[in-house]
């Protein structure tokens, strides 16, 4: 009885040490949220202009029936597209009008985690000091409220949220003009050239 009661302990310990082993893998759909970001980094930057511009299709309609690449292979745009997300690119393409003297002026800058941070105020009265804040404030608050979206939208667990935050930071400060202020991985603020 002492020898199958040991026994039985000791498969029990085992299996116990054996599940204790054993670690979840949270699939992470790194390249649909890249995608993601691309995009909707880009349709908040672009400006009235860039819009208008033809592209190379529509420039010269004859050459796209000489395509060599089929219409049907052509790159899919990503399907991250709900309700909140379309509010939400709405209100900061037009507040993205409002920032970007403020980037242009060096008064603001693109963090490595996907916001944005009051760099100067130097030559601002206290009325624009405070517009400025209440600016930065909302986008931060929109860009929280997106990364959340996308997750949600994505089917990703919310303690991925900071890995998609992180490759939002890496489409904004691509999408930075030169001359913005861009943080660095290592936390140092630069111009981008």
């Amino acid at each position: 009885m002492k020898k199958r009661y040991a026994l039985g302990t000791a498969a029990a310990v085992g299996l116990t040490f054996v599940l204790a082993c054993i670690t979840i893998n949270i699939y992470f759909p790194e390249a649909t949220v890249r995608k993601a970001a691309e995009e909707i980094v880009e349709e908040i930057r672009k400006t009235d202009e860039e819009k208008k511009a033809p592209d190379a299709l529509t420039a010269c309609p004859e050459a796209a029936p000489f395509s060599l690449v089929p219409a049907a292979y052509a790159q899919e745009a990503t399907n991250v597209s709900t309700p909140a997300i379309r509010a939400l690119k709405e209100t900061m393409k037009k507040r993205f009008a409002l920032l970007k003297p403020y980037f242009n002026d060096g008064n603001i800058g693109e963090t490595n985690l996907g916001m944005i941070d009051v760099r100067s105020e130097a030559g601002l009265n206290l009325q624009t000091k405070a517009t400025l804040r209440n600016l930065v404030k909302a986008e931060n608050d929109d860009r929280t409220d997106l990364y959340a979206e996308v997750a949600k939208a994505l089917d990703i667990e919310d303690s991925q949220i900071e890995r998609i935050q992180k490759i939002f930071a890496e489409n904004w400060i691509a999408a930075a003009a030169p001359g913005w202020w861009i943080q660095k991985e290592d936390g140092s603020w630069v111009k981008k050239s």
